[in-house]
């Protein structure tokens, strides 16, 4: 991802804090064609003159029809005023249809007929690197690679001398699984390990090909088991999580249990917005002010919103967010990307703004694409308090006879342990987020399952769970709240077989063209679910005293697995 790290140009001053943008054009400054750079007014008082401006070219031209019409005089006969009426008319219907009809323009013109995040350009004249053809195909046009040796052994040989970079297999032998089985075997030859349990065959390198995994050698095996039926919303879910963890996959799937035989869960995705925040410099702090009071002023949003929105048909900016350190601004951008994550996708449209600030901000120095008060892959405060990805609350009442029978103990003892080990003990702990027994155990198992970034799982993990006795103190409320749940059904590892085979499953495969984002937010829904099944089994098997002996169980094997390997 080509983007341009720090960009220099020589300061100005004079913008009253929260003041107006000033001329843009001035000698020695570079002019840019941006969206809305054609518009000298805000664009709410630009759509205000060319609605009056279309209301009043048709009065009058209606007017004058009639008396025409009254007066028997042909209607193709216009004066001055008529001419200059229905240009009027003319050019405020077509603002008018090309600002309101925005998002379908988009939808017609884009390069893409599916969801996808976006790749950033590269800066300085350079074009954004096209998609990756099929490993088959790569070689084949423009230059003509250099003569390859035709025998695998003098490849191997080639690559452990430095003479045939591994990177370039792909490309010139335009067979992926050979060039994986080349490279493996160099790597063997330069090492000395044999590697012989991690395999080869029966994968398809090709669809892992410029965007998911570069210069691979084999694939991990993973097992997948599946928890449920989880009853959500009066639907039912068999979640799948590849876990190498004994005892996680049968205690979520009791957690199911309990909570399907008390009648199910129920879930709210109250928050949607992927964030990207970059962080810009400035000669002085009170400039770095000045930029923080215009991208907050509701005045400018619209604006900021239009240019933001052009990177893709699907990103819609939320809102933005800006600290300050110094003269350091940092810039928090949120925005819907629908079914896809969105990494990509806010980090063009946050390229698309910083593009067009430039041009009324040329003192301001851009650091970084991402300073990190976005923050991704981080435990971060600003997740946990304004959530990042989805924000999902789900909640259940576990009756107290599925309490004693499929659980094996009582509301008291899962109230007061709860207290003390997930509230107290994770403040004693100074945890920031981690006020559950184990949500990332879950969280984690159904990311890799599914596709998704497993890196994302620090933050996607950040859950609170709550325990109350309720109706006299015979049942159980259970809810978790998990703030920052970074989940896509396109893009990135999703697009993979196996993958894509336990979207499936769930029914959240790929994007739902009828009401975008919303295979994402089930998705998340479901996360947050199979998270309150096994907060439920884990904290009652500590409160009856089960954990240790479900693990010797569960998670011990008698096999002696070097063996098996060999």
């Amino acid at each position: 991802m080509a983007v341009e790290g720090r960009r220099k140009v020589a300061p100005t001053h004079g913008a009253a804090v929260g003041g107006a943008p000033r001329h843009r054009g001035q000698q020695g400054e570079r002019v840019r064609v941006q969206a809305g750079d054609a518009l000298p007014l805000p664009i709410r008082h630009t759509n205000l003159i060319f609605s009056a401006l279309f209301a009043a070219s048709l009065a009058y031209l209606m007017r004058r029809w009639r008396e025409k019409i009254r007066l028997s005089t042909p209607l193709h006969v216009v004066g001055l005023a008529e001419i200059f009426a229905i240009c009027g008319l003319v050019a405020s219907l077509i603002y008018l249809l090309s600002f309101f009809g925005i998002a379908f323009v988009q939808s017609v013109v884009s390069n893409s007929d599916d969801e996808e995040d976006f790749l950033i350009d590269s800066r300085g004249g350079a074009q954004a690197p096209p998609p990756p053809a099929p490993c088959s195909l790569l070689g084949s046009a423009g230059a003509a690679p250099e003569k390859m040796p035709e025998e695998d052994e003098e490849i191997v040989s080639a690559v452990v001398s430095g003479n045939i970079p591994s990177y370039l297999l792909e490309t010139r032998l335009g067979d992926c699984l050979r060039a994986a089985g080349i490279r493996r075997e160099a790597l063997r030859r330069t090492t000395g390990r044999e590697i012989k349990g991690l395999p080869l065959d029966g994968f398809d390198y090709a669809s892992i090909l410029g965007q998911c995994c570069e210069l691979p050698v084999g694939y991990v095996q993973l097992p997948v088991g599946v928890a449920g039926p989880l009853v959500l919303d009066g639907e039912r879910f068999y979640v799948p999580m590849a876990t190498t963890e004994g005892c996680l996959v049968a205690s979520t799937n009791r957690g199911c249990k309990a909570i399907a035989e008390s009648g199910g869960a129920t879930s709210v995705v109250f928050q949607d917005g992927m964030t990207r925040a970059p962080v810009a410099q400035f000669p002085s702090a009170r400039r770095a002010a000045e930029l923080k009071v215009f991208l907050e002023d509701p005045a400018n949003f619209d604006t900021l919103a239009v240019v933001f929105n052009r990177s893709s048909r699907f990103a819609r900016l939320q809102r933005v967010k800006c600290a300050l350190a110094g003269r350091n601004i940092y810039m928090r951008f949120s925005c819907s990307t629908g079914d896809a994550m969105g990494m990509n996708m806010v980090s063009k449209g946050v390229q698309n703004v910083l593009d067009y600030l430039q041009d009324d901000f040329p003192d301001m120095d851009v650091i970084s694409i991402s300073g990190n008060f976005c923050s991704d892959k981080k435990s971060a405060a600003v997740n946990w308090i304004e959530g990042r990805g989805k924000s999902v609350v789900c909640e259940a009442v576990i009756k107290e006879e599925v309490v004693k029978k499929v659980l094996k103990t009582n509301v008291k003892a899962l109230v007061e342990l709860n207290v003390v080990k997930n509230l107290a003990g994770s403040a004693v702990a100074g945890a920031l987020g981690g006020f559950n027994a184990h949500a990332s155990n879950i969280v984690t198992a159904i990311f890799i399952a599914t596709g998704q970034d497993p890196a994302q799982n620090v933050e996607s993990s950040q859950c609170i769970t709550m325990l109350e006795a309720i109706n006299d103190g015979k049942d159980l409320h259970i809810s978790v709240t998990m703030p920052s749940i970074e989940v896509g059904t396109v893009g990135g590892g999703t697009q993979l077989a196996s993958q894509s085979a336990c979207l499936d499953l769930l029914g959240v495969k790929g994007a739902n063209r009828e009401s975008p984002g919303s295979n994402a937010r089930l998705l998340a829904a479901v996360v947050a679910g199979a998270v309150l099944a096994g907060e439920l089994s884990l904290i009652s098997a500590q409160a009856a005293g089960h954990l240790v002996q479900s693990h010797m169980k569960y998670n011990r094997s008698s096999k002696d697995m070097s063996k098996v390997a060999s």
